[in-house]
């Protein structure tokens, strides 16, 4: 399937209330339209809480209501939860297929500023999913800012989705970045972030974009709003931009290793 029909949901996230969030992205997710991938933002059952992974929902309850929504609506289902392990608490990215399907990838980079590095174990590797003939790098929040990991070193990948609560007082350097990352990858860019606000205080705007591999803005989420972005995303429009504008043979080598400290 060379193109897929992707929907956004830039929407609030009720503070620490899985089963509720999980009524509310339900509803969201059944007034998209008919959708190849559905996105949503990070820590979408919790809200950005360090406290989340001891007070969230169980991991076989998150994924048995992704692989619901994903087989009634018969589209992708993604998204990060706070989850605690037998041994530890991650940051959890769930991209969940209709096939029945299940992926996931920790997050890499915590966020040292909320010191989410205290309470939650970090990613050891990312990871590329291929499905429907596409490859997919799942990534969260922060991961953002480290254009390294991201890197589409020799093109092995096609889409990059960036998954977040980031605050609206930084919303320039995330659209800044989300462009960036699709021009210096020559890939697809989806970014889903959450709008509203939470128990810590912090506001979110959302600005929720999907970005083509040339750096142009396919739509792009209104402000503070609770939207539901929606576009049709074309894999032969990476292939012929690679093949024509061929930066990626003169990029540099180098060996990914794990951040100090």
């Amino acid at each position: 399937m060379s193109t897929l029909s992707v929907s956004v949901l830039q929407q609030p996230i009720i503070w620490m209330d899985g089963e509720a969030n999980l009524r509310h992205f339900a509803e969201k997710i059944a007034q998209a339209p008919n959708s190849d991938l559905i996105v949503l933002p990070e820590m979408f059952t919790t809200g950005f809480a360090m406290q989340a992974a001891t007070n969230s929902l169980s991991e076989r309850r998150v994924i048995d209501w992704l692989l619901e929504q994903a087989t009634l609506h018969q589209a992708a289902v993604c998204g990060s939860a706070a989850i605690a392990l037998e041994n530890a608490a991650v940051n959890r990215f769930y991209f969940v297929t209709p096939e029945g399907d299940i992926h996931y990838y920790d997050k890499r980079h915590l966020f040292r500023m909320a010191n989410e590095h205290h309470y939650y174990q970090s990613g050891d590797s990312r990871q590329i999913i291929t499905w429907r003939e596409w490859r997919i790098l799942p990534q969260i929040c922060y991961d953002l800012r480290f254009p390294v990991f991201s890197r589409n070193s020799g093109n092995d990948y096609d889409l990059i989705l960036y998954v977040a609560s980031w605050p609206a007082a930084r919303a320039h350097h995330w659209q800044a970045l989300l462009l960036a990352r699709a021009i210096e990858n020559q890939s697809w860019v989806i970014g889903c972030n959450r709008v509203g606000s939470d128990d810590n205080g912090l506001s979110y705007r959302g600005d929720s974009q999907i970005i083509s591999p040339q750096g142009e803005v396919i739509v792009n989420g209104a402000a503070e709003q609770a939207v539901i972005l929606s576009a049709k995303i074309d894999l032969q429009c990476v292939t012929a931009y690679r093949h024509a504008f061929p930066a990626w043979q003169d990029a540099d080598s180098f060996t990914l290793t794990s951040p100090i400290g």
